[in-house]
């Protein structure tokens, strides 16, 4: 399994992860939590420079367990088994006895309370967390309605894509001031935190003080997946430019056989083009001056492409119906032959077609720029689920709970994290040929996006019973590292002013309806104008005056 693997730049991604493995990191979701500058009372901005230096804890990498496919420029490292012994990384009892609330979202059952699977995982704590997971389709509601009141958790996650309206507000005056327990040398303390990325802590900087616990995410988080057993019996061949790929499409699509060449590809499209997608804060230099995507000519080629892939008729019509939630029953049904989605779907789908369909073989495309030269590719944020302490409690009670948060974190091949995220062996799982195979018990109750959601180890592919995709799986990765570079401002923790709010919504509707042939793509400039007119101007001297001010993410 791995504990981060990540998924795609939304929550459908994330939520396809932890069906079948332990919580996903969407990358690429959009920076809406709260976070300060000392101009704007700690509501909006950001913070940056020997300000957030000053706030982050010392990275002290553990090195327990050396993965048989090492990260290369950052990509994920792999882990084709599981180690035998496995090793400790929490010495003792961390927990002093103390009882504790946690409120998490949940995707699926709700877990029996007080099951063998809490039961052992708060004995081995040496405290006791009561859970109560909340309907993730749903949980924003929630978190608005709790955090508006005064009876809240002592730990609460809340996903990045949540963090709207008042709910960055109530970040900072709901919950504790991390920095005096966790900053600079005081993580020595908890091994597991510090081995956490700095990147994934510089996100969870809220209103200019270390608040969030962050569940750390991959550096590229989204593919274009193809069937290599479907296209091995056409004798296609895959596309390695924007041309290819449209040609690829004509070729084999034959929508009286109900087969298309693609589902929705709009994510990696930006890609392919250089733009960074579905980020509304995006802004890069261009002679000294900001620039937004929407106002660049790599934006407007990536809609004429998709436009074209449109007119060839080569995407599934329910994609284009945006009947997102079936794309991967297109794919596994043969329907499509490549689709987009988060990598932390892989996995699982392997896992499931594993039984139904033993010649399933999905693969992911190596991105390519749209002329064929190398790709520009964008790091996706380092981390966008986050857990936060009610700052209520007293000092000794943090204490303990950064403890617990410290076992919950531990890295893949430890005592710990397969305590977190399988359970009790020979009740939650049985050992087969070294690898662990959940139990019906373990399946219902071992959920780890429970106890894990807390804090997570940095991300890595580890999918012992699966070693062949941990090697594809890494591979892909390590190929595509050597080309990300990241965003101008990366890993910073952006609220813009309230009145800029809704600026960038017109252009969720524009580009699907030229994506659609329902509009030009002539109809940018004129978006682009009244977007200027409307705001946008004065919202890229906001943007400046950060740049100024913090300096940038790169």
């Amino acid at each position: 399994m791995t504990p981060n693997s990540p998924s795609a730049p939304s929550r459908r991604s994330f939520l396809a992860s932890t069906a079948v493995a332990a919580a996903a990191v969407a990358g690429g979701m959009p920076l809406l939590a709260a976070c300060g500058g000392p101009a704007q009372s700690g509501r909006e901005g950001a913070t940056g420079g020997k300000a957030l230096k000053a706030i982050l804890p010392k990275y002290l990498p553990t090195h327990l367990v050396e993965p048989d496919i090492p990260s290369v420029n950052g990509s994920s490292a792999g882990y084709t088994e599981l180690p035998d012994p496995l090793a400790t990384s929490v010495k003792g009892t961390p927990g002093r006895g103390g009882t504790f609330r946690a409120m998490t979202p949940i995707w699926g059952t709700v877990p029996k309370k007080d099951n063998a699977y809490y039961t052992a995982v708060n004995k081995a704590l040496g405290a006791t967390v009561r859970f109560d997971p909340q309907d993730g389709n749903t949980y924003q509601e929630k978190i608005g309605a709790v955090l508006a009141g005064s009876d809240i958790a002592d730990i609460v996650t809340i996903p990045g894509w949540n963090m709207q309206g008042q709910i960055r507000n109530a970040i900072v005056s709901k919950f504790a001031d991390l920095g005096p327990y966790l900053s600079g040398d005081k993580a020595e303390k908890y091994p597991n935190l510090a081995n956490i990325p700095t990147g994934a802590w510089q996100m969870s900087v809220f209103g200019g003080k270390l608040r969030g616990l962050p569940m750390p995410a991959p550096v590229i988080g989204n593919a274009i997946f193809y069937r290599k057993d479907l296209l091995d019996g056409l004798g296609a061949k895959l596309p390695a430019n924007a041309a290819e790929l449209l040609a690829f499409g004509k070729e084999y699509t034959d929508a009286r056989k109900k087969v298309w060449a693609f589902d929705d590809l709009w994510t990696c499209v930006q890609k392919i083009y250089g733009v960074l997608p579905d980020a509304p804060h995006y802004w890069r230099l261009d002679g000294g001056r900001l620039v937004h995507k929407i106002e660049t000519a790599e934006y407007r080629e990536a809609l004429a492409f998709a436009r074209k892939l449109h007119d060839a008729g080569v995407v599934h019509p329910d994609a284009e119906a945006n009947k997102d939630a079936d794309a991967k029953i297109r794919f596994t049904g043969g329907r499509t032959l490549m689709y987009n989605d988060g990598t932390g779907a892989w996995q699982g789908m392997v896992s499931e077609q594993s039984k139904a369909n033993p010649e399933f073989d999905m693969r992911a495309l190596d991105l390519f720029g749209s002329d064929g030269g190398k790709p520009v590719l964008y790091q996706d944020p380092p981390a966008g689920i986050f857990s936060f302490i009610n700052k209520n409690l007293p000092k000794e009670r943090i204490e303990e709970l950064l403890a617990l948060v410290d076992y919950t974190a531990a890295p893949y091949g430890t005592k710990e994290f397969q305590l977190i995220n399988f359970g009790v062996e020979g009740t939650h799982y049985k050992k087969k040929d070294g690898v662990p195979v959940r139990t019906d018990q373990g399946v219902q109750e071992a959920q780890p996006s429970t106890y894990l959601f807390f804090a997570s180890p940095p991300s890595v592919i580890a999918f012992p019973d699966f070693p062949e995709l941990v090697k594809e799986y890494a591979g892909w990765m390590a190929r595509q590292a050597p080309h990300i570079r990241k965003p101008l401002f990366f890993g910073m923790q952006i609220v813009e002013p309230q009145r800029y709010a809704s600026l960038y919504t017109p252009f969720d509707d524009l580009q699907k309806d030229i994506r659609r042939g329902r509009k030009k793509v002539s109809d940018v400039e004129e978006a682009v104008n009244t977007w200027k007119k409307s705001g946008g101007e004065e919202l890229r001297k906001w943007y400046a005056d950060i740049l100024e001010k913090q300096g940038s993410g790169q």
